[in-house]
């Protein structure tokens, strides 16, 4: 990634620091340990991309829009893993391991009213009235509660595993696309195209993350892997060979014989391939974009990113 560009992210992760860093004194100490758990940045690098102009100049809303939206990702794994009971994330403790569940839900709340409250620190407010940050994480909380309905659900389909994803993780793709675009056009058919593409980015994404739990180990990945199935999580490789031999979901499933399964089928070339479906479409909209060289590679590096999560 240019330079450039990865110095609006590092003003970005600056701006998280300061967010969770400055806290009330009540829950300073939990949001000072978060700091250490931040990713690599991919959706705000989406926001920052997607909102480069014609002299490939970022608005300042758009450094705003990307760390909100990097808060409300924050918010969203803290919840996650008390869901999960899991140890560690990136490598560190998880927040309700070192404090109890009761406090990390009560953080990752306090996360989602961060995330709203920086949200509403932008300068040109009348210019971004269609973009209801409330509607996303409506959407991105009603798919979290669906996969949790469904966890351990044998017989879910495919097509109601990719309509889940597509709320709990695709949906703030879109926004981090739908942000940064705003801040640099109102034209509704552009802003439309760049939503697109952060959908397809967020659907590959979510699938590539699925894989890991079959094709890397724990210190690769630095959360715990081999855990889906266990946690009632199904995943896409697994749901392709239940749909292959629907008989064996009658058997006692064990990691051992889950992983024979989606290798008798080849439920992570199936998953890969259902990837690339969607990393082309992406491409096909991105090269209809009127946009200049350095802002098309730019984009296309944030796809690429996705497209290679393993």
């Amino acid at each position: 990634m240019d330079q450039k560009i990865l110095k609006n992210l590092e003003l970005v992760n600056g701006e998280v620091d300061r967010l969770l860093s400055t806290s009330p004194l009540i829950i300073r100490k939990y949001t000072n340990h978060l700091t250490q758990a931040k990713g690599k940045g991919i959706r705000a690098l989406s926001v920052l991309v997607s909102a480069l102009d014609e002299n490939n100049e970022i608005h300042h809303d758009a450094i705003l829009f990307a760390s909100a939206i990097e808060i409300l990702h924050l918010a969203t794994l803290v919840h996650d893993d008390v869901m999960d009971d899991a140890d560690s994330r990136r490598g560190i403790p998880t927040l309700h391991t070192l404090y109890g569940k009761k406090t990390a839900v009560i953080c990752g709340d306090y996360l989602l009213a961060l995330a709203m409250n920086q949200m509403n620190q932008v300068e040109n407010k009348s210019q971004y009235l269609d973009f209801d940050f409330s509607d996303i994480m409506l959407d991105i909380a009603l798919g979290e509660l669906s996969q949790h309905i469904n966890n351990g659900n044998l017989n879910l389909s495919i097509k109601e595993y990719l309509e889940i994803i597509k709320g709990k993780t695709a949906r703030l793709f879109e926004a981090s696309f739908y942000a940064g675009v705003i801040t640099m056009t109102q034209n509704q058919e552009e802003i439309d195209a760049y939503k697109k593409v952060g959908e397809l980015v967020g659907m590959m994404f979510q699938i590539n993350d699925d894989l890991i739990d079959f094709e890397m180990d724990e210190e690769e990945a630095l959360k715990p892997v081999q855990s889906d199935f266990e946690q009632g999580v199904m995943t896409l490789p697994l749901l392709y060979a239940f749909e292959k031999d629907p008989e064996v979901k009658k058997e006692s499933l064990t990691r051992k014989s889950i992983n024979a399964l989606v290798k008798k089928f080849d439920g992570v070339g199936f998953a890969k391939s259902k990837s690339e479906n969607y990393y082309q479409e992406a491409l096909s909209i991105l090269n209809a974009l009127d946009v200049n060289e350095f802002k098309y590679n730019s984009l296309k590096e944030v796809i690429d990113r996705a497209h290679n999560t393993i």
